[in-house]
């Protein structure tokens, strides 16, 4: 079933609606655990000038006041639960190089590069300014949005991420899990890798994440779907603040980003995650009108506190911000 998605800022009817069944299989199951009703829940994708597509989940019927952005090694669907549990219409995108969003033949998966995608996908599925909620990479790329478009944007969630994280700590879990084959007999290795390294929730949940996350080539082997595990070495060095005499370019970008945003900011940072209470208090001292939320989960924590999550956001979605 083809259609097309009609609130797009530059006129109706400019993106068509693909619906896969399959990767919707979970959610049933999920919402029932949550005791939530089950919305309607569609694949987006929007055709870039490129010749690129940018591609999403659109959770229920009605005009989105949400947008999601996941973060490196991820794609839309980490935020099913947390999707469900708010119950509100909204938008999940994939970035491009994860899930059914384009790999970008420069490999430049640098925030305000990304942010170009998300841009253009607000302004095709969207009528009003979004609380954009960003975890990770998706954080970054979000102040990215924020600071380019603040017409897009009504308030902003940075979630467990920050310019100057050290990728002493969090980051080189990242790299490890990563590091080897980009290819492999099954996907039961993968959910292995996942939970001896400390990522996912039950064995159950990381099945089903590494399941969204993977395809099967045609000879068999199992594959990762986005281009970041081709590129984790250099994706992940992008995330390392440098020295005060040499800091690098995402430290400096990310932080200017952040200075440019109108919209409130909230930084979401998880006991157990990436963002050290270091890191934290550098944020507040750089952006003192900003506001720090700290929340028992790992760094991903869409899925290890989605309640929590959703909370938040249902606030601020309640707050009318």
């Amino acid at each position: 079933m083809i259609r097309h998605f009609p609130w797009g800022r530059n006129g109706a009817q400019n993106s068509r609606v693909a619906i896969d069944t399959s990767e919707f299989s979970y959610l049933p199951a999920q919402a029932d655990a949550l005791g939530v009703p089950l919305p309607t829940v569609e694949r987006l994708t929007l055709p870039l000038p490129e010749g690129r597509v940018v591609s999403g989940l659109r959770f229920g019927s009605a005009p989105p006041r949400i947008t999601l952005l996941h973060g490196a090694g991820l794609n839309a669907h980490t935020w099913d639960t947390t999707a469900l549990a708010l119950g509100q219409p909204l938008l999940a995108i994939d970035l491009a190089g994860h899930g059914d969003s384009s790999w970008r033949d420069d490999a430049d998966y640098s925030p305000r590069t990304l942010a170009a995608d998300v841009i253009a996908a607000l302004d095709a599925w969207t009528s009003s300014p979004q609380i954009l909620v960003g975890q990770s990479l998706g954080g970054l790329t979000g102040a990215a949005v924020a600071a380019a478009r603040p017409d897009l944007v009504a308030a902003l969630i940075v979630v467990d991420i920050t310019p100057g994280i050290d990728v002493s700590a969090g980051p080189a879990a990242l790299r490890q899990f990563y590091a080897g084959p980009t290819d492999f007999a099954t996907r039961d290795e993968l959910v292995d890798k996942a939970m001896s390294l400390g990522f996912g929730g039950t064995r159950p949940e990381t099945e089903r994440g590494v399941f969204l996350n993977t395809r099967v080539r045609p000879d068999g082997r199992v594959e990762w779907k986005h281009h970041f595990a081709h590129l984790a070495a250099t994706a992940l060095a992008a995330h390392d603040p440098g020295t005060p005499a040499a800091p690098s370019v995402l430290h400096e970008t990310g932080w200017d980003d952040l200075a440019a945003v109108t919209a409130p900011v909230t930084l979401v940072r998880a006991e157990r995650g990436f963002v050290s209470a270091a890191d934290a208090e550098e944020f507040e001292r750089r952006l003192p009108d900003a506001r720090v939320v700290t929340m028992d989960a790992t760094h991903n924590v869409q899925e290890t506190a989605p309640r929590d999550l959703a909370a938040l956001v249902g606030s601020a979605a309640a707050a009318g911000i």
